[in-house]
């Protein structure tokens, strides 16, 4: 079978994620966020243009990410990006074009996100980041982050506009939830793979959440300072912390001695640098 245009190139020759650190925590955290804001401008202008620049971005940005051999900040997080966008037209499209309430689209995409999650542990047999050295993998990581954001954004309105909580104390409940892997992770208590990951999803209904407290309308229970605003404040942060990841170049992934082999029924060479036994 032929492998779509979009996901051609080089075979990986390293992993194609950044290390995680408390950076990579933030720059996800503001890109969310400003995926949310940006989402809802470009629909406010016009909704057949928003449409078109969300498609070709997302288009654009895996593109240029697949194409690479290796992890690359501003490609990487470029696509992050426009994934953002992307999924935030997805979820609020089901809303508004088919009329689904946010409960509906949080359990659909809900059950998206494990099944693709599913698919990948069945083919992998890891979830690990460290282990995204393979095309497939790549493909199965992408769909992942794509289906969570997508979950974030419906769960996040969802709390805030149909339970009525309001957007600073829906982001104020998800940054409680996204502590409860970290320190189940640091008890012991968690899988890091699993931490990783419910902390992951969670982190798209707390950016956007606070994206939506600053640009919604005070009868939204926003600050009103509009999306747009909201969007260029974001996007200025999100431009000077990628700037800051790509001259330091320390969230780039080093092998080490717990590296070991993908799983044995991957081509032969695919991914020698494949994923350590944790995390």
């Amino acid at each position: 079978m032929t492998r779509p245009r979009l996901f051609s190139g080089p075979e990986p020759l390293a992993p194609k994620v950044p290390e995680i650190t408390a950076m990579f925590w933030l720059i996800k955290i503001i890109t969310t966020g400003m995926g949310e804001a940006m989402s809802d401008f470009l629909g406010q202008q016009s909704v057949p243009a928003a449409g078109a620049i969300g498609i070709f971005g997302i288009w654009f940005g895996l593109r240029l990410q697949f194409r690479a051999t290796e992890y690359r900040a501003p490609v990487y997080w470029f696509c992050v990006w426009m994934v953002a966008i992307f999924g935030t037209m997805v979820s609020d499209g089901l809303r508004d074009g088919a009329g689904m309430s946010y409960s509906v689209a949080t359990v659909i995409f809900s059950i998206v996100t494990a099944a693709v999650f599913v698919r990948w542990y069945r083919s992998e047999k890891t979830l690990s980041i460290h282990s995204i050295v393979t095309r497939r993998r790549e493909v199965f990581y992408w769909s992942a982050v794509l289906a969570t954001f997508a979950l974030g954004t419906a769960s996040g309105d969802w709390t805030a506009i149909q339970l009525k909580l309001g957007f600073f104390p829906s982001a104020l409940l998800f940054g409680g939830i996204i502590i409860i892997p970290g320190l189940l992770w640091w008890r012991g208590k968690l899988n890091p793979i699993a931490a990783f990951w419910a902390a992951y999803i969670v982190t798209r209904p707390l950016g956007a959440s606070f994206a939506d407290w600053f640009g919604k309308p005070h009868d939204a229970t926003g600050l009103g300072l509009g999306d747009g605003v909201a969007s260029g404040l974001m996007l200025i942060v999100f431009f000077a912390l990628v700037a800051w990841v790509t001259a330091r170049k320390n969230d780039i992934q080093e092998p080490g001695e717990h590296w070991h082999l993908p799983h044995p029924h991957l081509p032969h060479g695919a991914g020698l640098r494949a994923q350590p036994a944790e995390g």
